[in-house]
């Protein structure tokens, strides 16, 4: 892939320390709320695409974004399965409901690419199939963006190595055994695979109007951090005007006493 050396040097570097990147985080998350504001005053339509391979951070680096955000503004859609009714449907119709109105930014945790990478790896899709995805979806994009939503890819990108070690972390921890499933084990032995997979997506839907932009994951803190910052750096934004907040007067309690009800307390066990 391009930018191949960038990622070698990026890896060879210390990792960033927790101090550095929460202080970070922190600044970002402010600006992120300043986005919010702003995509809520102007009524924008933002709509991102998370892509990656299995382990590459995905879901972390969603969850930095919104863990101090809104959910009513950022919406984070990651579709199960489709069912047999959304099997005979056009392609890219179960996804289109979920594409933002004005004032929401939403996240797609895969997405219609699904059809490039796992479906074709792992047989669920033809190759009739794949291709025709691939020369559909540039244009589908096209009508997406010349309708107002501004559309940003992503994909991460994470070495054999660190993709081995976090899939092996998820084993014996129970907090995270729910992310190693079947379709895991079986996607990590087709790295190969997946490479040419990826590669031929890019080539037929890295465009103009929706380019990817790629991030090496190694490193799991710099790669959410450079990502966000990324983000910021596509929407135009400034403070959204606002009234200046100022706490009223708590009411008297007049007649109102505590009653004398016992309650059913939660069991203080830390």
């Amino acid at each position: 892939m391009k930018g191949k050396k960038k990622k070698n040097a990026a890896q060879a570097g210390e990792k960033l320390d927790r101090k550095s990147y929460d202080k970070a985080l922190r600044d970002l998350h402010v600006e992120l709320v300043k986005l919010q504001e702003w995509v809520k005053y102007k009524g924008l339509k933002v709509c991102v695409v998370f892509e990656g391979r299995d382990g590459a951070g995905k879901g972390g680096t969603i969850k930095a974004i919104t863990e101090r955000v809104s959910p009513r503004v950022f919406r984070v859609i990651a579709l199960p399965a489709p069912t047999e009714r959304e099997k005979s449907q056009m392609y890219v119709q179960r996804y289109l409901p979920h594409l933002p109105a004005a004032g929401e930014v939403v996240i797609f945790d895969r997405s219609w690419y699904n059809r490039a990478g796992v479906e074709r790896v792992m047989g669920f899709a033809s190759e009739e199939q794949v291709q025709r995805f691939l020369r559909m979806v540039g244009p589908v994009e096209k009508v997406i963006v010349d309708s107002g939503i501004l559309l940003i890819k992503y994909w991460l990108e994470v070495s054999e190595e660190e993709q081995t070690r976090r899939l092996e972390a998820r084993i014996d921890d129970g907090r995270k055994i729910w992310k190693l499933s079947p379709m895991d084990l079986d996607s990590y032995s087709r790295w190969y695979d997946y490479s040419r997979a990826r590669d031929e997506m890019f080539a037929h839907t890295d465009t103009d109007h929706a380019p990817w932009y790629v991030a090496y994951s190694d490193d799991k803190r710099r790669a959410r951090l450079n990502i966000i910052s990324h983000f910021l750096a596509q929407i135009p934004y400034k403070s959204a005007p606002r009234d200046k907040v100022k706490l009223p007067k708590r009411q008297k309690p007049g007649s109102y006493k505590e009653p004398r009800r016992k309650l059913r307390l939660v069991e203080e066990r830390y």
